[in-house]
């Protein structure tokens, strides 16, 4: 169906939604991206920045409303249909294959075939040094990837966009692993893509950025469209208001029962990162947790939260440094096993590939990471493990047929429940949990809410991430800031608002 065509814009998203198993994360979002124009695009993690882009590059071929390229309406099957069509995502994970060389990654699936029928890897290196040499990167094509810097890794990926004569270069936080220098260069790369009258769509949390290379912004929240405007008229406060601005009344909050005992302290952890030398995706955090507390971390992409409590955890001995003290006495963790044997339990931001065995059965899930409680003379015991699992089902209101239910068949939240009672069998005083509430419905989330206050009434010291803010103010006694793998604030719960932690959370390299 052809419709109006607006001048200078190439792509329209109309009244688009989109529903993951019930909950929605994009809802009637209308938006305009310009030829030879940067459309920057920001919101909070979970605002459906990235759940938009998939969309507009084939990735998800089902949802609601309309896509418009050139003023015609187009469905995309998968991303291949959108890279046809002149549309190429760069997407924050870096989608290269390691062992392949520069060239065969920039044209994979496309390689240049010789009148042989084989490959023509001449021609191919040929075409991606004239690629690159546009892009003043100068390497040989032949070389791996993995010998590559992540910042040169990520111009690779801009060279396989344009060996697609894409028309509309989708970028998903495209800055989030380069240093400064890398930056200056990917910017002069957007610069001249944009001189070209390429469309060039720009995902960030870094809002310093904005204003260097942005020509429009547009802000979403909570999966809706809050407003687009061209960038100089627009501020870093303003932008941060319309990022955040929510009602927080349907939350739960948790009751006061925090006491004087500091159970759980972390001074100056430091993690190196492993793609960056001498940077670190974890600098200097110190902070205490007292029993009965939930202490609350907030942080946007990148902001290094999970690398901090897999760091505490023990998962990455050989890139850290800093000190660990249960109650008052410090101690040293180099694995899991360390950290189990100390009492500390950690529920992972994704339960499904890393907090469980979908396989299992609920009971054999719960006995997962105490499984000495339930042997006998260097047996398994079928009864112990299935009495205790009975326990934590009901003690957590775990909605199953029977303990011996495959975990798979539970919904969401009470897989998120069976997570954390493998962790309370192994009677921990300290509690990690990484978004304990990601991808479950608002009823299973006031469930977990409700857990994690009993769990603090029975005198745990619990640390909680989320990327939620209404959440984090709710369930936190306080709330602990990072950016950019540092410490930027500490408020009281009650001092904190969105703005104040918004502000915070977002990296301000520059002055604006």
């Amino acid at each position: 169906m052809a419709l109006s065509k607006t001048d200078n814009v190439v792509l329209q998203a109309v009244d688009v939604s989109k529903a993951f198993g019930g909950i929605k994360a994009l809802d009637n979002i209308s938006l305009e991206i310009c030829a030879g124009k940067v459309n920057a695009i920001v919101g909070e993690n979970g605002a459906g920045k990235s759940t938009l882009m998939k969309i507009l590059s084939g990735v998800y071929p089902e949802y609601e409303g309309r896509i418009v390229l050139d003023g015609r309406e187009v469905t995309f099957a998968n991303p291949a249909e959108a890279q046809d069509s002149g549309i190429a995502i760069i997407h924050q994970e870096l989608n290269l294959i390691p062992h392949l060389s520069v060239a065969e990654n920039v044209f994979l699936g496309r390689e240049f075939v010789g009148r042989t029928g084989l490959i023509d890897y001449k021609a191919m290196h040929d075409e991606t040094t004239r690629i690159l040499k546009t892009l003043e990167l100068d390497i040989d094509p032949r070389i791996a990837v993995s010998g590559l810097r992540v910042g040169r890794q990520q111009v690779v990926e801009i060279a396989h966009a344009l060996s697609l004569d894409a028309r509309i270069v989708i970028m998903d936080e495209p800055t989030s692993a380069i240093s400064d220098h890398e930056i200056e260069i990917l910017f002069g790369i957007i610069r001249s893509l944009t001189a070209q009258g390429v469309a060039v769509v720009y995902i960030t949390h870094k809002l310093d950025e904005l204003f260097q290379i942005a020509d429009t912004v547009t802000v979403l929240r909570d999966g809706k469209l809050v407003g687009s405007s061209p960038i100089g008229e627009v501020t870093h406060d303003g932008i941060v208001r319309m990022m955040v601005g929510r009602d927080t009344k349907d939350f739960f909050v948790k009751a006061d029962v925090a006491t004087p005992d500091v159970v759980f302290a972390v001074s100056k952890m430091r993690l190196a990162d492993p793609d960056r030398k001498g940077q670190y995706a974890v600098d200097h955090v110190s902070l205490e947790v007292k029993a009965g507390e939930v202490l609350g971390l907030f942080g946007l992409m990148g902001a290094g939260r999970t690398e901090l409590l897999e760091t505490i955890f023990g998962l990455h001995p050989d890139r850290s440094s800093g000190d660990i003290f249960l109650n008052g006495c410090q101690t040293e963790i180099k694995s899991p096993s360390d950290a189990i044997n100390r009492g500390i339990g950690f529920v992972t931001e994704d339960r499904k590939t890393e907090g469980l065995v979908l396989g299992m059965s609920v009971a054999a899930s719960i006995s997962l990471a105490s499984l000495e409680q339930t042997e006998r003379f260097g047996f398994l015991s079928t009864r112990l493990e299935n009495g205790r699992a009975r326990d934590y089902v009901k003690r957590l209101s775990i909605k199953t047929p029977s303990v011996r239910q495959i975990v798979e068949n539970l919904s969401g939240g009470n897989q998120q429940k069976v997570v954390i009672a493998k962790w309370l069998a192994t009677d921990p005083r300290v509690l990690l949990l990484d978004e304990p509430t990601r991808g479950i419905d608002i009823n299973a989330k006031n469930e977990i809410y409700k857990l994690i206050s009993e769990l603090a009434r029975a005198g745990l010291a619990i640390v909680m991430v989320s990327s939620e803010l209404p959440e984090i103010m709710a369930i936190a006694d306080r709330i602990i800031v990072m950016s950019e793998g540092r410490q930027t604030a500490e408020f009281e719960s009650s001092q904190a608002t969105e703005e104040l932690i918004m502000k915070a959370a977002i990296p301000r390299g520059l002055a604006v």
